[in-house]
Order: structure tokens, then C-alpha cells, then sequence
């Protein structure tokens, strides 16, 4: 465990980008962050456009990369510093050509070793696996072990996002296999204390975790 585990957030579905400004830089002023990734759906391009033109100055003038779900020709439309891309939607090959060789391009592999050395073979420069807990923020196709994470760090230099119904409370285990970030979105979000404390929450986890794993 040389580097520090890090938080990789993921924005709701549905925003209004304007309010949402204001609830991101809370987040992100509460501690480590190292990346936002914008994902709505079932919206217009416009209204995606709009998010990212609005929000992608809030990470990015803290020195948080964002980055865009699925859509690699809005994300170089719109200035953000990458993509994520799912099995299902534009191809690794796509958003590399779309983006350029300087941006992040991430790539979903559920709980598939197979998928994760594909990707890592073209370029990608991260892998996520997932869903490693229940979740309520999309149906998992993957329910991975924590064991995936212990295995492609011991094998891999590309780093590994853990996704899936992640929480301060049941996050120790992946933070111990060796994952190099880990995805959250409604533990956040949906904190009845407020984003700013959730993200404290976290990074106090995660150090604890590193802590005990020590």
C-alpha cells in the first residue's frame, strides 16, 4: 500500500447545475478528492453540456480532474479531462481518439479479469470493478470479491476503482485489497450531515483503514 487510497466522486443522475455548484465545492473543499465524474442520464446533450460548462471549473480549479459518463465527444466539447465509459456504451478506442493521448479514460469492467487486462492492454488508464455492495444508483451487472482488487495490484501498475454501494463503514476492506480509488455516489450525496462531512468521513476511513493494514 505505497499510495494513499482516494476518493472518486460520482455526481446524481439528475442536477440542477447552478445549486449543485455550491454542493460540490462543498465537497471538495472537505478534503481529498481526486476526481469528479459527471454522469446524467436520461437528459439531453444540452443539459449535459450545461452541467459540465458550470461544474467543470468547480473541480478543476481545486485541482480535482473531471471527467464525463460516456460521452467522450461532450467531454472534449466541454473541456473536462476525460471520460468513463461503460462496456455497453462509446469504446475505449473511441474516447481515446475523441479525447487525446493527455486525458484520462476510464473503462467499467464489473467483475471481469478478462475485461480489465483488455483494457489495460489498450491504454485505459484506470479499470473499476463493481458492484461490490448493494446499490441503489444502477442495476450491477458484477459483484465482485474485494480479492479482484488484492489481484490486479499485485499484477497491474494501471490503478483500480471499487464502485458499488460504498460507505466510511463498509469501505475498509477494498481500501486493504489495494483499491487506488474508490467511486461513491449516494454516501455522499445523501448524507443527512452534508456532502462536506461525508467526504471527511471518508478520508478518515480511508487513513484508518491504512492504519490498521499497516
Amino acid at each position: 500500500m505505497t499510495e494513499p487510497c482516494r476518493l472518486y466522486l460520482i455526481t446524481p443522475e439528475r442536477l440542477d447545475p447552478e445549486s449543485f455548484a455550491d454542493t460540490l465545492a462543498e465537497a471538495l473543499d472537505a478534503g481529498d478528492v481526486a476526481c469528479v465524474q459527471l454522469r446524467l442520464k436520461d437528459v439531453d446533450d444540452d443539459t449535459i453540456r450545461a452541467a459540465a460548462e458550470r461544474l467543470a471549473p468547480v473541480a478543476q480549479t481545486r485541482d480535482v480532474a473531471f471527467l464525463m459518463n460516456d460521452r467522450p465527444d461532450l467531454a472534449a466539447e466541454t473541456g473536462c479531462d476525460g471520460v468513463h465509459v461503460g462496456q455497453q456504451d462509446s469504446t475505449y478506442e473511441t474516447a481515446r481518439a475523441a479525447l487525446g493521448a493527455d486525458a484520462i479514460v476510464g473503462v467499467t469492467c464489473h467483475d471481469s479479469r478478462h475485461l480489465a487486462m483488455i483494457a489495460a492492454e489498450a491504454g485505459a488508464d484506470y479499470v473499476a470493478f463493481g458492484a461490490f455492495f448493494p446499490t441503489a444508483s444502477k442495476d450491477a451487472i458484477g459483484h465482485p470479491d474485494p480479492e479482484i482488487l488484492a489481484w490486479w495490484s499485485e499484477l497491474m501498475t494501471v490503478p483500480c476503482v471499487a464502485i458499488g454501494g460504498i460507505t466510511p463503514t463498509n469501505c475498509a476492506p477494498l481500501v486493504q485489497a489495494g483499491a487506488d480509488f474508490l467511486a461513491v455516489l449516494g454516501a455522499v450525496w445523501g448524507c443527512a450531515d452534508g456532502p462536506g462531512a461525508a467526504v471527511r468521513a471518508f478520508n478518515t476511513a480511508i487513513a484508518d483503514a491504512r492504519a490498521t493494514a499497516a
